[in-house]
């Protein structure tokens, strides 16, 4: 049987110990985070990624396995596994492969074949493919087949006999493994997938109108096209159908199958695939294909929508300082809360400056004496309904206020989804919904990463068709992604919320729980060797999570940084041959770079976890995060009626796709630089150019209003250079 871990590594191009060693750490219950992170020497410092392809290799391979052996010994019992059969079984390396040479043995439902079988009709069957091959004696098929006429079974003409051997020879034609391999792999290289708008919808009412008359090759069909496609089709407005040359694919049957040179059984033959390929193979590979191509987009789609989420939790967070959220609002007011450098709710008020004069003044005294109260530092304001004339009021009302608050747009994408949530009404249950959105709007600003995991994925507005694609797969590859993303920041065990614990290596909701629990009632934790007292936390959840947990402020400053607890030990060994106290981690780590690593190499800790050990120290408790920027959006400019072609702004990329990439211009649509105005220079992946939360300057190519369409372009204005004057720095410890 296969050797999965010899397979893998081939596959990976990786050392075959190496692949055992991961594989042991998996089976240990090791995070792919704290193998990344912890054990590089075991692995030959592996990346995520690379550790995760191996995971999802070893997952299908183990699968594959276990399906080869239900399927042999399927076969076996049926007294029909050959020695040449049980070979191409164990070889075979795809799931469709393993299918395709099961089919002939899989059990079946009631066919056309099988009834031809209970008439009797095998014994002409197998005549006639007996006969098939260069140098048989022609025969006279109808003579023939008039043998096994039987009025009691239904077999009334020589016709019939024929039409039921026909039946069982075509079925054991869609059955064979070589066949459907070739049939799938020419539909999939040379097949074309076209489209068209039903007759009932009128041109320029959908938006689908592109797909109206529309073709593209199979092979070359990009995820978000075919995503679109189905999605057009379950919604009955699009006919989506697989072309492909038929005759082609007969001709190649017939070249395969037929043999014999008799004029009368070499018709027969020709009739009999062709219903054997109209019937039994047409449609069923079609569906694959069709499966397979979906599978792809799937992957695609979710791969960018990876990307997005990476780029919006990775942001970079404005720090924790105290700030003034508002959610805008027109008729309903403005919400705005107060939260302290921690993030803790302090305040709440409504104001209307979207009305009357009057209350318009009440609004800017109401902010000022709330700006002025908790010494606020950054205003994060909404960029939904009512966003850019809220932004317009704070702009006003701050024009007398030094220093200056730090002020900034916030996509609010997802917040309202957020303030219904059991997540919200758990934090805030005395609060109104509208009062929690506003305070997930000032958070976000804040700590995007901390805010954000406890929204679904899928309502934060970074991926596409996300509804359409593979729901679990989905789901997977985003939960990965957050927990890589939070595992590579690591967490402030004192402030860190249940949700945003739950994504650390080795934790689970109910340890997260726990966690909260011991600090509520114990205060805030001291070191790292407290998490030992928190129930459900035992020795393997610790080793798994305490180098992604730091205490500020601690006991010990290494539980400030990234440094595991199990090199504390080490660490120490080498500060005392150096003469230099752990109080004071930079000193200690530029002794270390002159000094030689290799006498402290032991048989768990080796060069790359000290080189790493080094970088902490150099910079404890450093928020890897890039520096914050934010955009600012042109005066005057608030809607999409204010547009005109030809103006350069600037805007916040909101989403990155593979056709181009999403900015928020502050119009509350967002425009579209397609992957052709993104540089001037050819693109052939958007990634490369944007990411998401990046500020960009953008010129107007096209606007409309109608169809709140805005087509931007990069070319001329290009990026915002990094020494934009609107950066707030980033502090050298976590605030």
């Amino acid at each position: 049987m296969l050797d999965i871990r010899a397979q893998i590594a081939r596959e990976l191009d990786l050392n075959l110990s190496l692949v055992q060693n991961v594989l042991d750490l998996f089976a240990e219950g090791a995070t792919i985070p704290f193998i990344a992170r912890y054990r590089k020497e075991r692995t030959g410092e592996m990346n995520e990624i690379v550790l995760r392809e191996l995971a999802e290799r070893f997952t299908y391979l183990t699968e594959l396995v276990a399906r080869k052996e239900t399927v042999i010994s399927s076969i076996e019992s049926q007294a029909k596994l050959t020695p040449e059969l049980k070979a191409k079984i164990e070889n075979c390396l795809l799931k469709t492969e393993l299918e395709d040479l099961y089919l002939p043995y899989k059990p079946k439902r009631r066919t056309r074949a099988t009834i031809a079988r209970e008439k009797g009709l095998e014994p002409l069957a197998e005549l006639i493919r007996s006969i098939n091959h260069v140098n048989a004696q022609s025969i006279e098929l109808e003579l023939e087949a008039a043998k096994y006429i039987n009025l009691e079974l239904g077999v009334k003409t020589a016709a019939d006999a024929l039409a039921g051997a026909s039946d069982i020879l075509a079925e054991s034609i869609a059955d064979k493994a070589n066949l459907r391999a070739y049939v799938r792999e020419y539909m999939q290289s040379e097949g074309e997938f076209s489209s068209s708008i039903k007759d009932d919808v009128l041109a320029g009412s959908t938006k689908y109108e592109m797909y109206r008359k529309y073709s593209v090759p199979v092979s070359k069909v990009a995820p978000h096209n075919l995503l679109a496609l189905f999605r057009g089709e379950s919604e009955k407005i699009v006919n989506l159908n697989l072309e492909f040359d038929r005759d082609r694919i007969c001709d190649y049957l017939a070249l395969q199958e037929i043999k014999t040179k008799a004029a009368a059984v070499r018709q027969f033959y020709l009739n009999m695939l062709k219903d054997a390929f109209d019937r039994l193979i047409e449609t069923s590979l079609i569906n694959e294909v069709r499966a397979e191509a979906k599978l792809q987009a799937d992957i695609g789609s979710i791969s960018n929508f990876e990307t997005n989420l990476r780029e919006l939790l990775l942001s970079a967070p404005a720090g924790m300082k105290p700030t003034l959220a508002i959610d805008p609002g027109f008729r309903s007011g403005c919400k705005v809360a107060v939260l302290s450098e921690t993030g803790k709710f302090l305040a709440y008020e409504a104001v209307f400056p979207h009305q009357a004069a009057s209350q318009r003044q009440q609004a800017a005294n109401t902010v000022k004496q709330l700006i002025e109260k908790y010494n606020i530092q950054l205003i994060a304001i909404g960029n939904g309904t009512a966003g850019r004339e809220t932004d317009q009021f704070v702009i006003e009302l701050l024009a007398d206020i030094e220093p200056k608050p730090i002020k900034v747009m916030v996509n609010e994408s997802g917040a309202s989804i957020y303030s219904a949530s059991d997540v919200a009404i758990s934090e805030f249950p005395d609060l109104d919904i509208t009062v929690r959105g506003a305070i997930s709007i000032g958070r976000r600003l804040q700590d995007p990463l901390a805010e954000l995991v406890k929204i679904d994925p899928k309502s934060i507005g970074v991926g596409q068709y996300q509804h359409d694609v593979d729901q679990k797969l989905l789901r997977k590859k985003l939960d990965d992604t957050v927990e890589s993303c939070v595992n590579y920041v690591g967490v402030d065990l004192n402030t860190a919320s249940k949700e945003l614990l739950t994504f650390v290596s080795g934790l689970t909701p109910t340890i997260a729980n726990n966690m909260i629990a011991y600090r509520n009632e114990h205060g805030a934790f001291k070191n790292r060797k407290q998490l030992l007292k928190v129930a459900k936390l035992g020795p393997k959840a610790f080793e798994q999570a305490a180098g992604f947990l730091r205490i500020r402020d601690g006991e010990n400053p290494l539980d400030n940084t990234a440094v595991h607890p199990e090199s504390y030990s080490i660490l120490a060994s080498i500060a005392k041959d150096a003469n230099i106290p752990l109080t004071e981690p930079t000193r200690l780590a530029a002794e270390l770079k002159k000094t030689d690593l290799k006498k402290y190499i032991t048989q768990s800790i080796g060069e790359p976890t000290l080189r790493d050990m080094i970088s902490e120290l150099e910079k404890p408790g450093r928020d890897p995060r890039a520096e914050f920027k934010y955009a600012t959006f042109k005066a005057g400019i608030q809607e999409i009626k204010d547009l005109e072609v030809g103006m350069e702004l600037e805007g916040t990329v909101t989403n990155v796709a593979n056709f181009g990439a999403f900015v928020d211009i502050g119009v509350h649509q967002d425009g579209l630089v397609h992957i052709s105005q993104l540089s001037n220079t050819f693109v052939s992946d958007p990634n490369q150019v944007v990411k998401v939360g990046q500020v960009v300057k953008v010129r107007i190519l096209e606007v409309n209003a109608q169809l709140k369409r805005i087509s931007l372009s990069m070319k001329i204005g290009g990026l915002v250079n990094s020494g934009d004057t609107r950066m707030i720095q980033k502090p050298r410890k976590r605030e």
